[in-house]
């Protein structure tokens, strides 16, 4: 018989459950952080006090907009104060925040606002002309409001209202409406995945939470770290850390553009300890200039993930004092999953050795409940060191869905794991190592590409019959686009031509570096053979 046989009396009630949410982070953060530097943009400075102030004031101010519970609020943002503020002051109203890359192009930033059903949209005033264009002919357009950044001198347009119009009008004691179910609808970010039209991912506060604090062990932080901000907030709205934070009475230092100077600037003068990026990041870094470098006298903690990082540039980066831990995961598991943990007995491991044990993709982190690498009958994989799997992801840190698409949701939760389409093996010691990634997916400085858009947007060229689009080794990006083109007969075109072709139509990043003129090799029932391309690139 158990020990606990009659439960009368021991249901849930305010005073003993609270629904999880990271709102609750910057709650307490305000009040016992109240006068410590939460974020920093230049000679902006925020205490914990003023932040949680403008963010009520910014809930006040979209609730005095029309934005109700439930409605989506987007963003086209760089890493400033507004998007960190935007993080809570969208759900402290109650609505869903949709954070939305700003390198995409105008067709899919329009498709992602009609998708989404933003009732407003926060604008940094450089790219006014991408909201602008993408919003041109929207049946209901939401409310722009424009975010000048002053600090990078960027000064108001004059043709939206602002934001700091719009914190002016809020109520910095707006009582934020809080969760009643950890359920409930965070945030919406979206993914091209594996095909050209991106997929809504929609997050819930509970997995948000708790990815936040399992972050917290996973990068062993303590109390006031000064994280740089690199990962874009529209990234996995950089992997949970602008949440994370004010759990740590951390203060957030704003980087708008991402260069060698810029960092070592925030480590040397602003004294940032943290940052996560891809591995184009460190070999920034790495490759900076001597008149870009400060010195500093602090090992740095970096988390590293978009793109599996070569051994060597992890021992390149090491001796200029920055420590690299590998992680990995994707906007379906709210960012970082896995990390490379650090055991005792890599420190005896030669130069060589230790940096191969740190590009490997690592074990679940604390939030999720298993993360494993089977075949397609969902049966684990040997821990051999060279069986392929896929990687499967089960617990709190997995998406609710696909926003609007259940068949595909019900595709990527089947048999009860969620399917990252990213191909590995796995270490005697449980260690996953991505060996190749599913479905032809590019990952060009942190960015997915899918291929499938990149030939469809080649085949509407009148001289191209066939297009395959791979991924070549590239020093600085990791990965780049590289098209493999064959010609109508008769017809002409070079490699400039279909470059600029691509480029009128996509992003940058999505947009071939190299172009190819040869008959793509095919299997007998006409498959195009994308792996002897990948040979051929590598070799270009």
């Amino acid at each position: 018989m158990g020990w606990l046989t009659d439960e009368t009396g021991l249901e849930r009630n305010a005073a003993n459950h609270v629904a999880l949410t990271p709102l609750s982070n910057l709650r307490r953060a305000a009040d016992i952080f109240a006068t410590r530097e939460a974020v920093v943009h230049g000679t902006m400075r925020l205490t914990y006090a003023e932040y949680h102030a403008r963010v009520s004031r910014l809930a006040s101010g979209l609730a005095g907009l029309g934005v109700r519970p439930g409605d989506v609020v987007a963003t086209i943002l760089p890493n400033l104060p507004a998007h960190a503020e935007a993080h809570f002051g969208v759900p402290a109203c109650g609505a869903i925040l949709n954070a939305i890359n700003i390198r995409l192009d105008v067709d899919t930033v329009r498709y992602i606002l009609d998708h989404g059903g933003a009732r407003v949209v926060l604008v940094d005033t450089a790219f006014l002309p991408l909201a602008e264009a993408a919003l041109e002919g929207h049946a209901q357009p939401p409310v722009i409001i424009e975010v000048p950044d002053t600090q990078a001198g960027h000064e108001p347009s004059g043709n939206h209202r602002l934001y700091e119009d719009l914190l002016a009008s809020g109520d910095p004691a707006f009582d934020w409406i809080m969760p009643q179910d950890e359920w409930e609808s965070l945030a919406l970010n979206y993914t091209s995945g594996t095909t050209g039209r991106p997929k809504g991912v929609v997050y819930h506060h509970r997995g948000a939470y708790l990815a936040a604090m399992g972050q917290v062990i996973s990068w062993r932080l303590v109390l006031y770290p000064r994280y740089l901000t690199i990962v874009p907030m529209f990234h996995c709205n950089a992997w949970c850390h602008p949440w994370m934070l004010p759990l740590l009475g951390g203060t957030m230092i704003c980087l708008r553009d991402v260069t060698a100077s810029g960092i070592y600037h925030a480590i040397a003068r602003e004294g940032a300890t943290h940052f996560g990026g891809a591995p184009i990041v460190l070999n920034t870094i790495i490759h900076a200039k001597d008149n870009e470098r400060l010195p500093f006298d602090h090992v740095v903690e970096v988390f590293t993930a978009g793109a599996p990082p070569a051994a060597a540039t992890l021992k390149a980066i090491e001796p200029l004092g920055f420590n690299i831990t590998q992680v990995y995961g994707l906007t379906e598991t709210y960012g970082p999953a896995t990390e490379c943990t650090w055991h005792d007995g890599f420190d005896t491991l030669s130069p060589d050795d230790r940096a191969a044990v740190k590009a490997r993709t690592g074990v679940a982190m604390p939030f999720m409940e298993e993360i494993t690498v089977t075949d397609p009958a969902l049966t684990p994989v040997p821990r051999d060191g060279e069986t392929l799997g896929e990687i499967m992801h089960r617990g709190n840190g997995v998406m609710k869905g696909y926003y609007k698409n259940p068949q595909a949701t019900q595709e990527a939760f089947k048999g009860g794991y969620f399917h990252s389409g990213d191909i590995a093996f796995r270490h005697p010691d449980g260690y996953i190592k991505i060996a190749d990634r599913a479905k032809d997916i590019i990952i060009s400085g942190g960015e997915n590409v899918s291929s499938v858009e990149v030939e469809g947007i080649l085949m509407q060229h009148p001289a191209v019959l066939l297009a395959a689009v791979v991924a070549r080794p590239d020093e600085k990006w990791g990965e780049v686009p590289c098209a493999f083109i064959e010609l109508k007969e008769g017809a002409a075109a070079d490699e400039a031509e279909l470059i600029a072709f691509c480029r009128a139509r996509l992003a940058g990043f999505k947009t071939p570096k190299r172009v190819v003129f040869t008959e793509l090799p095919k299997t007998s029932t006409g498959k195009i053979q994308k792996f002897e391309l990948r040979r051929a690139a590598a070799d270009l």
